[in-house]
């Protein structure tokens, strides 16, 4: 009987550690900062193209576990990867990666089946793909014998931004007892460790058994079991995704795998066994700007630049300009970040601190860390080009096929323009279409929406005006993207 094989890839993440391009609303493993595919993209391709020569094992589809406001964007980049039978968990709220894989694990026990889970954060890179499926591969037999698996990175440099994990007795040429999990350490520490080389970077990467997990979570966090055995079972297909109920989810404990499980049996609290494999395939989890120096190329004075980008005298730093053009004279060691709304200006050594930047964002109640100037929707994007009192300009660009809900809005009128494609809108009880250069008016208060028939995406220049602009006066009638319970 073949050995299936369950992708398991958690999309969390709060989008604060690479701010301004990583954001609340769309965070690191949506964007791309290595080639064409994002970070998503390129963990859904790694596994699924696993070279399976062995006919031992078989691959099942991936199944992803994801924040509910993110479930749009995950399905949409699948879909461009041609991967759109993948099975995506909402979750109504985070609570770290024990109950995340918890209902991974639910949900891949359905039946009485019972897959190796190969568990994955959606937003590392891996240089090299082929020795990590083949450490994979290695990882998933030892899982078919009852132990719990994890992966340590082999150190290349001190570091005190990772956790480490402490190697053990020796199982064999590449496979340890895993002894213990180590927290962050401060620079002495860390040199020590390298030096010593028992000591390996927690990968947050894991392969166990569907029924293991399920039976190591029951005996070590029964509540966080229970309440995602519940949650689960009260679920609803909505679309591409499975709705966990939300209410039962939230009484869960937020934990992570280390914690709630794996240290416990490195304490010998049970029968099982955990080992680690060292793995050595140009790993990053891209925690900070300087990550990046690591991963892209650099030029003969140590400079990574990305967009239009002129430098003189500049040395060993990172300058990514999205929007306008950067020059950076006669500065070394900076971390100069350029978007649209926002510019972060940085010496390498404070690249850690920019979480103090979303968090006075937050208790200042503006909004540059949650959204970009350009924000995603499931029909397409918007984008705001321009703002001031009792008016907003906005461009938007409809998929096509795609559908806006039929809404309307208290506080505001809106002007449409159509700069690209057809447009067909619904205006009170009418219906027409609009062409390239034509407009149309839609009062305050009249039902309306705006849908592309066309066969490429649709453009339309919107001028909002009115005595409120925000994104909350929309009362929806019909969505088919089921939005307006939300």
């Amino acid at each position: 009987m073949k050995t299936m094989i369950q992708p398991v890839i958690l999309s969390g993440g709060a989008g604060t550690r690479l701010w301004p391009y990583s954001r609340q609303a769309y965070p690191k493993q949506f964007l791309s900062f290595t080639g064409k595919n994002t970070l998503l993209q390129d963990t859904a391709a790694r596994i699924a193209g696993m070279a399976l020569q062995d006919s031992a094992f078989e691959a099942l589809p991936p199944l992803f576990v994801c924040n509910e406001l993110h479930r749009f964007l995950v399905a949409e980049q699948l879909k461009h990867l041609g991967l759109g039978k993948a099975t995506i968990l909402l979750e109504p709220a985070g609570r770290n990666t024990a109950p995340a894989l918890t209902l991974a694990a639910l949900h891949a026990a359905v039946d009485g089946q019972d897959p190796v889970l190969v568990v994955m954060p959606s937003d590392h890179y891996i240089r090299d793909s082929v020795h990590f499926q083949e450490r994979v591969l290695d990882a998933v037999r030892l899982a078919g014998e009852g132990h719990l698996v994890t992966f340590g990175i082999v150190p290349d440099r001190p570091e005190t931004q990772f956790g480490y994990i402490r190697k053990g007795r020796k199982m064999d040429g590449t496979t340890f007892e895993l002894d213990a999990f180590v927290e962050k350490p401060g620079m002495e520490t860390a040199m020590q460790y390298l030096a010593s080389g028992d000591y390996l970077w927690n990968s947050g990467l894991f392969v166990m058994q569907a029924s293991i997990w399920l039976e190591q979570v029951s005996l070590h966090c029964p509540d966080i079991k229970r309440v995602c055995t519940q949650a689960l079972e009260k679920s609803r297909r909505d679309g591409d995704f499975i709705r966990v109920d939300q209410q039962l989810f939230k009484q869960s404990a937020s934990d992570s795998i280390d914690y709630a499980v794996m240290e416990k049996i490195t304490r010998r609290e049970s029968g099982r066994q955990a080992l680690v494999l060292p793995l050595d395939v140009g790993w990053s989890d891209l925690g900070s700007w300087p990550a990046l120096r690591e991963i892209r190329g650099q030029d003969k004075d140590g400079n990574v630049s990305h967009g239009d980008v002129f430098t003189k005298d500049a040395k060993n730093s990172l300058l990514f300009a999205q929007d306008r053009f950067l020059a950076a004279l006669g500065i070394e060691d900076l971390v100069v970040i350029e978007t649209p709304d926002a510019v972060l200006v940085a010496h390498k050594d404070y690249a850690q601190d920019v979480k103090c930047i979303t968090e006075h964002l937050q208790e200042s109640a503006r909004s540059e860390h949650i959204f970009h100037t350009k924000v995603h929707r499931p029909w397409g994007a918007y984008e705001s080009i321009d703002n001031g009192a009792r008016y907003q300009v906005k461009r938007l660009t409809v998929n096509p096929g795609a559908t806006l809900s039929l809404q309307m809005h208290h506080h505001r009128a809106e002007h449409w323009v159509v700069v690209r494609g057809t447009a067909r809108v619904t205006r009170g009880e009418e219906s027409f279409l609009l062409s390239e250069n034509e407009s149309t008016f839609i009062p305050l208060g009249v039902r309306h929406r705006l849908e592309n028939p066309g066969s490429i995406t649709l453009e339309i220049i919107e001028v909002q005006s009115g005595s409120y602009l925000g994104e909350d006066d929309i009362v929806r009638f019909e969505d088919k993207y089921n939005r307006i319970e939300a």
